[in-house]
């Protein structure tokens, strides 16, 4: 995963953190809690733990290249995963 990013400059791979990670906090409903720069590191690393692990559950499936729909869909369940689970962590702290 981490050659899927070592081709992007940093704006491009700011911008596709921004995304993923505003996309994943809606779905989750943390947006109101969530500011970009969490947004943009909850995308990021969403998209490399999803990029990694999805070979393991899905061989066949197509390696995540790019600034696609595909790419943003992987890396979106990763963040959504990502979030849920410090969620989880946070809710047993409380």
């Amino acid at each position: 995963m981490w050659r899927f990013f070592l081709g992007w400059n940093l704006v491009s791979l700011l911008i596709f953190g921004a995304l993923v990670g505003w996309l994943a906090s809606v779905i989750m409903g943390r947006s109101k809690r969530m500011g970009c720069l969490a947004n943009i590191v909850i995308g990021i690393l969403g998209a490399m733990i999803a990029g990694f692990v999805m070979p393991f559950f899905f061989p066949r499936a197509r390696i995540v290249t790019g600034f696609n729909l595909y790419s943003i869909g992987v890396a979106v369940l990763g963040a959504a995963v990502l979030l849920g689970i410090t969620g989880w962590f946070q809710g047993r702290r409380r």
